[in-house]
């Protein structure tokens, strides 16, 4: 694929010709609504059980929620009447929605780009990720060791980086790209793998010396790979079940597997799966994890995605609180206020039920139930709730999205250790 994303057919410019096999949203449009009754509620939630046509972004559950929906351009007309007929309020976000991934697509570097130009102002393939972990393995062999841990569905690797000056240290375990077209995550990842060995800031400085990292920037290697080849707007692992394919694999993990904000149905974006823990990416993460987390001293659990600025830790699934809840909650307002500090964008902090909407099954509620890692967060990155964009982030913010993650990591760290979490 061309760095436009694009391939010549048959002598045509590749600005002229979409790829082959691959999915367009012309004149999608976006839509944010809000509801202001049970009966719209009651609407939306049918709307969504019952159309392909309209991909949710969450789902409709309260009096009062702001919900964005893109709507397929054959639709648009049927959709507006009804929110004229049931007087549902709302906003048009973007009007032709093929226009952000045509951008979008041209912000990506070839595969095969050397990847001593590998930068945060462009976005990159599978391969060119893997790659330059392999280029900064062999540039600071002393500091970093390449891993591996397996293969997925498809037969790709899930490939990170271990970070550690002193065995002994306590680990930070990030995993990033487990939803496919959340592209700013693995991005936000390898900044910061590049951050801890390049920074000359004193206090990146005192979380490179101080801790073991652990990052993989792509757990979920097939679908990222067919968000750039075929569909971008693609969520879910490629598992086939029969005419349909996808596990969300952040539904997946089996701690209150499929019991709130997902789905038994194959063809919706929440599938939690055919049975708890039942993907090879699932199971690939929690063999790694129960493998080290003792072993490496793994404390700390941090989940990269986007979109809506918000940096949440358990439960997902229940209003129960975890037994360390204050901590985490001050933690988080710490690190929300000093992104405010640093670009002025507001970030909200909370228990992933509270904050975003409920979900079981989830990478970030396993780690700290089952594996015990107490300091546990699912970040959601760049850009707000009601961003025009929703998972197509320009690469003009790959930079500031991810030092500003670095920043609330940091902040996460440093509060926690004052609390002796890593003692």
């Amino acid at each position: 694929m061309s760095a436009s994303g694009s391939q010549i057919v048959d002598g045509a410019s590749s600005s002229e010709v979409s790829p082959k096999d691959q999915a367009r949203y012309d004149h999608y449009r976006i839509y944010n609504v809000q509801f202001d009754n049970e009966q719209q509620i009651e609407l939306f939630q049918k709307l969504e059980a019952e159309s392909d046509s309209l991909t949710f972004i969450g789902h409709a559950r309260e009096v009062g929620q702001k919900l964005s929906i893109l709507v397929a351009a054959h639709r648009v007309a049927d959709f507006a009447d009804l929110l004229a007929t049931y007087k549902v309020q709302h906003r048009v976000l973007t009007y032709n929605f093929q226009e952000k991934i045509d951008r979008n697509m041209r912000e990506v570097l070839p595969e095969h780009v050397d990847v001593s130009k590998y930068d945060w102002q462009h976005f990159f393939h599978l391969k060119t990720i893997y790659d330059w972990l392999d280029h900064m393995a062999s540039k600071y062999p002393e500091q970093i060791s390449v891993l591996d841990m397996g293969s997925s569905t498809q037969g790709n690797a899930i490939k990170g980086l271990q970070l550690g000056k002193n065995p002994a240290n306590k680990a930070i375990f990030i995993e990033s790209g487990i939803h496919a077209r959340e592209w700013i995550a693995p991005a936000t990842a390898t900044y910061i793998i590049n951050e801890l060995l390049t920074s000359q800031d004193e206090r990146v400085q005192q979380l490179a010396n101080n801790y073991n990292w652990i990052i993989f920037p792509c757990v979920n290697p097939d679908g990222y790979r067919y968000t750039f080849e075929h569909d971008r707007m693609w969520r879910k692992n490629r598992q086939l079940f029969g005419t349909c394919r996808g596990v969300d694999l952040n539904r997946n993990y089996p701690d209150h597997w499929n019991t709130t904000g997902s789905s038994s149905d194959p063809t919706r974006y929440d599938f939690a799966g055919p049975s708890a823990g039942s993907e090879l990416e699932t199971q690939r993460l929690m063999s790694f994890i129960r493998e080290h987390v003792e072993k490496d001293q793994i404390k700390t659990y941090i989940a990269l995605h986007s979109y809506s600025q918000m940096l949440m830790f358990p439960y997902g699934y229940t209003k129960e609180h975890v037994a360390n809840y204050d901590d985490l909650q001050e933690f988080g307002k710490k690190a929300a206020a000093a992104i405010k500090a640093e670009s002025g964008r507001d970030y909200v902090s909370g228990n992933l039920y509270e904050t975003i909407y409920p979900s079981s099954g989830g990478s970030m509620d396993w780690a700290h139930a089952e594996a015990g890692i107490p300091i546990s967060y699912t970040f959601e990155l760049r850009g707000p709730p009601d961003s025009q964009d929703l998972f197509i982030l320009p690469a003009v913010e790959i930079q500031p999205t991810a030092s500003e993650a670095f920043t609330a990591i940091r902040t996460i760290v440093e509060a926690a250790a004052e609390k002796n979490y890593y003692k």
